[in-house]
Formats: C-alpha cells, sequence, structure tokens
C-alpha cells in the first residue's frame, strides 16, 4: 500500500503523513494464543493501590493528587471505592486552609484575577489549589476546560495546583465532587483553595456550601448594575470587589463600588456579625489585591474568634452530606431495569398528554 493510500482523511494536502499519526488497520495480529492474551492483559491499566495514592498525596505530589481526584471524579464503582478510601484517610489531615469562593458575571476577569491573586499567595512561599469548575454543553456533555491556558504564569508556579473540573449539568456550576476534591488538596498541604464557578444567577449558590468567603466580582459599565441585586447571588456575598479599576475605567469602577456599597447596606449580611463591603480592584495591575487579602483574613479572624467559622463548617457538612445522599438515591431509583421500563411507559404518555404530569410522578411513586 502506498504512502499516500496510508492518510488519514485529516491529513493536509501534500503533507508527509508521517508526521500527523500511524494508521492502524484491520488485519490479523502478529501475537497469537497465549501471547496475544498476555499482552491484552498488559495494556489494561491496573487500579491503582489506595495506600500508594494517600502516601503521594499527604506527600504533596502532584501527580498522585490529580490521580486521587480523578478517582473521586469518576462515578465507576471500582473507582469510587478507592476513592472512599483516599479520602477516609486523607480526612483528618485537612480542614486547616482558607477556602475562598469566586464568581461573577461573564467578563468580569475571574481568571485573571484568580491568578494575580494566586501569585501573590505563591510567592509568599504558601500554596494554592484553584479548584475551577467549567460549563459542561447541556448537548454533548462536553466542557472546554481551558482554566490552566487562561492562568499560564500561576499553573507553572510550583506552589500552585489548577484542576479544571466540568460541571456536568451540576444546579450552582459546582462540580458533584467538588468537596472532596477539596479534602484532597488541603491533605496535600495547599494553605488556601479557591472554588471559581460558572457564572452567576438566581440558582448558582452552591458555592457558598462549600467556602468561608465568598467573593463576588462585578465590573462597571457592562449594563444594569441593579441585576446584581438577584436574591441569591449578592446576598450571599461576604465582599464584592468591581474588577478592572484602571485607566479610564476608574472612575466608573468607584461609582459601581458604591452603588453596589449602597446595595449590600439594604440586605442582610449572611455571615453573622460581618458586614459586607464593596471594593474595587485591578487584577492586571495589581492594584487592590493586597486590600482584598487583608478584608478576607480580618474576616476569618472575626469569624474564628467568635465559633461562627466551626459552626459554619459544620452545618456545610451535614448539607453536602444531604446532597449527595439524594444523588444517590436518585441514582438507585433509576438504576433498576423495572424502574427504568415504568419510566419510559410514562414518558409517553405524558408526551402524548393521556396523562397529567402529577398524576405520573404519584404513579411510579406508588
Amino acid at each position: 500500500m502506498s504512502s499516500e493510500d496510508s492518510k488519514p482523511e485529516w491529513t493536509p494536502e501534500g503533507a508527509d503523513p508521517a508526521f500527523f499519526t500511524t494508521t492502524v488497520r484491520k488485519g490479523r495480529s502478529e501475537h497469537s494464543g497465549e501471547e496475544a492474551r498476555a499482552v491484552a492483559g498488559r495494556s489494561k491499566a491496573k487500579l491503582p493501590d489506595p495506600d500508594w495514592l494517600t502516601e503521594g498525596v499527604l506527600a504533596g505530589e502532584r501527580m498522585r493528587l490529580a490521580r486521587a481526584i480523578t478517582l473521586v471524579e469518576s462515578k465507576a464503582p471500582a473507582h469510587l471505592e478507592i476513592a472512599r478510601k483516599v479520602l477516609t484517610a486523607c480526612l483528618p489531615h485537612s480542614g486547616k486552609a482558607r477556602r475562598i469562593g469566586i464568581s461573577g458575571v461573564p467578563g468580569a476577569g475571574k481568571s485573571t484575577f484568580i491568578e494575580a491573586f494566586g501569585l501573590r499567595v505563591c510567592e509568599r512561599g504558601q500554596k494554592i489549589a484553584v479548584l475551577a469548575v467549567d460549563p459542561s454543553s447541556s448537548r454533548s456533555g462536553g466542557s472546554v476546560l481551558g482554566d490552566k491556558t487562561r492562568m499560564e504564569l500561576l499553573s507553572r508556579h510550583p506552589n500552585s495546583f489548577i484542576r479544571p473540573s466540568p460541571s456536568a449539568g451540576t444546579l450552582g456550576g459546582v462540580a458533584a465532587r467538588t468537596k472532596e476534591a477539596m479534602i484532597l488538596v488541603e491533605a496535600a498541604g495547599y494553605d488556601t483553595v479557591l472554588v471559581e464557578t460558572v457564572g452567576v444567577g438566581q440558582s448558582e449558590i452552591a458555592v457558598r456550601s462549600l467556602v468561608d468567603f465568598f467573593l463576588l466580582l462585578q465590573i462597571a459599565g457592562a449594563g444594569d448594575e441593579l441585576q446584581g441585586i438577584k436574591k441569591g447571588v449578592i446576598e450571599i456575598a461576604d465582599a464584592i470587589a468591581v474588577n478592572k479599576a484602571d485607566g479610564d475605567n476608574i472612575p466608573r469602577a468607584r461609582s459601581a463600588r458604591g452603588e453596589y456599597g449602597r446595595i449590600l447596606g439594604f440586605l442582610e449580611p449572611y455571615t453573622q456579625g460581618w458586614e459586607p463591603k464593596a471594593l474595587t480592584c485591578s487584577a492586571m495591575t495589581g492594584k487592590g489585591l493586597e486590600r482584598i487579602e487583608t478584608l478576607i483574613d480580618n474576616f476569618l479572624n472575626l469569624t474564628k474568634t467568635s465559633g461562627i467559622h466551626e459552626k459554619e463548617r459544620r452545618r456545610q457538612n451535614v448539607e453536602w452530606f444531604r446532597t449527595l445522599l439524594k444523588e444517590s438515591i436518585l441514582n438507585h431509583f433509576f438504576s433498576s431495569t423495572g424502574t427504568k421500563a415504568s419510566v419510559e411507559a410514562l414518558e409517553k404518555r405524558v408526551a402524548e398528554g393521556s396523562i397529567p404530569v402529577s398524576a405520573a410522578v404519584d404513579e411510579i411513586l406508588a
């Protein structure tokens, strides 16, 4: 067969196929019998040992940490069994980090802000982990997972760990296993954990149940600032930072900060004993980042002294338990072959309009 015949369809015209790929064609294997079975056995990836993974996580090895998070996010029963053992061993070593949630409207500069903030932490000799959640397509289920590309400098720093994860349709833009990933990075010795969520909206408040401090990033001149009053967004924020306060945009950023400050004054603070603040910053120039970090530290000192910090973390653990319990019950319910058949039959009747939706739900639960 000529080299032209062996080129894949996507090879550019006139290009040497050797630079692009080696094609594999159907045919008889070079191996047969016992030898073929041995080759096939070697090609199958072995499941990692839980003790080996735990040892690597506690030693701060990023490769084994990443692999442990992959198992935690997997839905394969064999992977989940290993993940449970690793999480159980790592849990006593977690809980000491600053947990910060960051959200904001598209274009607010979340990735730029996180990179600038993270580099400040790393340059002090501390370690920071970024759990970035990317939106999943409602059609294909795929995600771009491009956060490492947007945070190029931070991703290369030895004191940082960036883990992009797909939201996979999870309400609130938080990956289903973000809490467990947080336990692992804390056990690996990361002092600060940032959770970046998918945009903002009335339903996107799940991050609040994961973090100690919630920062909402906004920008000036992007439309009606009153959109930020939506329930579930501003009312859960511990601080609002108007980003991109540089150059000609400084007056508009200051005006927006004043507007958000007045809005916060009318809302009941999410955290007892704390008065949410509105600030300006520029992730590009670094101006205002020190004030934001000082504000976060003041918040944590206040809540730890008052006991609210421990109380809130206990409440978050219970809430996350209930969330995963509901998820497990639903998965178990729909995994039954009989249930699947009943649901499909009722879906057909609902689509035809021969049965009310509420009656169909009652019938499947009866």
